[in-house]
């Protein structure tokens, strides 16, 4: 029969020459059956404290006046309804039917909503697990986002193969880098490259469109439109299905994000493709002014990426606005060159 593994403390120098050495060894030693949480408890992880809150005067705001909204649209409706009864019953009645076709319509996108928004904190949940579980080094909570993750995706016939290899690892003894690192290539490395194409396609309609039209609205139209149908692909991507609360919740995010990123201004990439900007400036004004959208639609791609994604960067590499957009700077000072 196997054993668990043990740690055994041994004792000083001192103890042992002394002359019941036998007998100081013997109380020395300790027998530890997890030698993982004198390491645990070496770390020292500092726990922070979450802020105060403060009252919550406009959510109580907004909803008391939208209860004072309903009330008002109930009554109202009540008493068409029961001036309709009066002018004719067969009136009445088709307005209760119709009142009862608009329950269950509002019954349908209620209920669409909270699973939107569900789904969208179990993403949340899952990524704030997985980058806990790496800071901490806990090999328990790591195994549970592979489990979480693989149920989150069983629905997914094309990641049946990746499944199946994880599955085929088991309780095998891995770090935690490499536990979650495993289940990024095998479930997310698909779904990453879908986004980075979403991202890449976006960005050179964004470019060519805001190149072509003749009006400044014509441009902020499509870059919003295109923005809004970018976010919502990427979120479907990886398993989110925002209605418009959720939509809303993950446009917030993807904004924080590229405001705590520094917008376009972060990393060699970015930098080194504005600067390129001036030829094909010099060039077309419009023709700048495409491109610059083009790199702004990637870059909201990216942090809506960010957002979207169950799992932060672990072996895989961050995408950079290069890796989605670098084409398209190309073949625009092709067209100038």
């Amino acid at each position: 029969m196997s054993q668990r593994p043990r740690a055994f403390r041994i004792p000083s120098v001192d103890a042992v020459e002394t002359a019941d050495a036998p007998t100081a060894t013997a109380e020395k030693i300790r027998l530890v059956e997890e030698p993982f949480e004198i390491v645990e408890a070496a770390d020292g992880v500092v726990v922070p404290v979450a802020p105060k809150r403060r009252a919550p005067w406009a959510s109580l705001l907004f909803a008391a006046l939208g209860g004072l909204v309903s009330i008002a649209v109930g009554l109202s409706i009540e008493r068409l309804i029961v001036d309709l009864f009066a002018a004719a019953p067969w009136l009445g009645w088709v307005a209760l039917a119709l009142l009862a076709l608009a329950l269950i319509a509002l019954t349908a996108i209620v209920a669409r909503e909270i699973a939107g928004v569900w789904r969208e904190r179990k993403i949340e949940v899952l990524r704030a697990t997985a980058m806990e579980a790496l800071a901490t080094r806990d090999h328990t909570a790591a195994q549970g986002v592979v489990k979480d993750l693989r149920a989150f995706y069983s629905d997914r016939p094309a990641l049946a193969e990746g499944r199946a290899r994880l599955d085929a690892l088991g309780d095998a003894i891995l770090d935690v880098d490499d536990r979650i690192g495993i289940a990024e290539r095998e479930l997310l490395a698909p779904l990453d490259a879908r986004a980075k194409n979403a991202i890449a396609q976006s960005a050179k309609q964004v470019s060519a469109v805001t190149a072509l039209s003749p009006r400044a609205i014509v441009d902020v139209a499509f870059v919003v439109f295109a923005a809004v149908r970018l976010l919502r692909r990427i979120a479907a991507i990886y398993g989110g299905r925002p209605g418009f609360l959720g939509f809303l919740r993950l446009a917030r995010a993807a904004f924080a994000h590229l405001t705590v990123t520094g917008g376009m201004a972060v990393g060699e990439g970015v930098i080194q493709q504005v600067l390129g900007l001036g030829l094909a400036a010099r060039v077309s004004a419009k023709l700048g002014e495409g491109i610059l959208n083009g790199l702004m639609t990637a870059r909201f791609g990216l942090a809506a990426m960010a957002v979207c994604r169950p799992l932060p960067f672990t072996r895989e590499s961050p995408p950079t606005v290069n890796d989605v957009a670098g084409e398209l700077l190309r073949a625009r000072q092709d067209d100038t060159a």
